[in-house]
């Protein structure tokens, strides 16, 4: 892991976009990205929930949010 570390710091990247690089280069994922798709379909529901039902949602999904740090050491 040190090695892993040493590398990264001398390239200026974090361990994480360190080994993402390497992951995609070894799969050859190195093409270009083609941009995602937009969908339009929940467009109607801007601007109708209350401010009841906003705070439910958010809160519903606040464990999204959640940053497992073992994950970016």
């Amino acid at each position: 892991m040190s090695r892993l570390k040493a590398e990264a710091s001398r390239q200026g990247m974090s361990v994480n976009a360190f080994l993402l690089r390497l992951i995609r280069q070894q799969l050859d994922l190195s093409a270009p990205r083609v941009a995602p798709r937009q969908y339009h379909d929940l467009d109607h529901l801007a601007g109708t929930w209350s401010a009841a039902e906003a705070s439910a949602l958010l809160h519903a999904v606040a464990d999204f949010n959640a940053i497992d740090p073992e994950l970016w050491r």
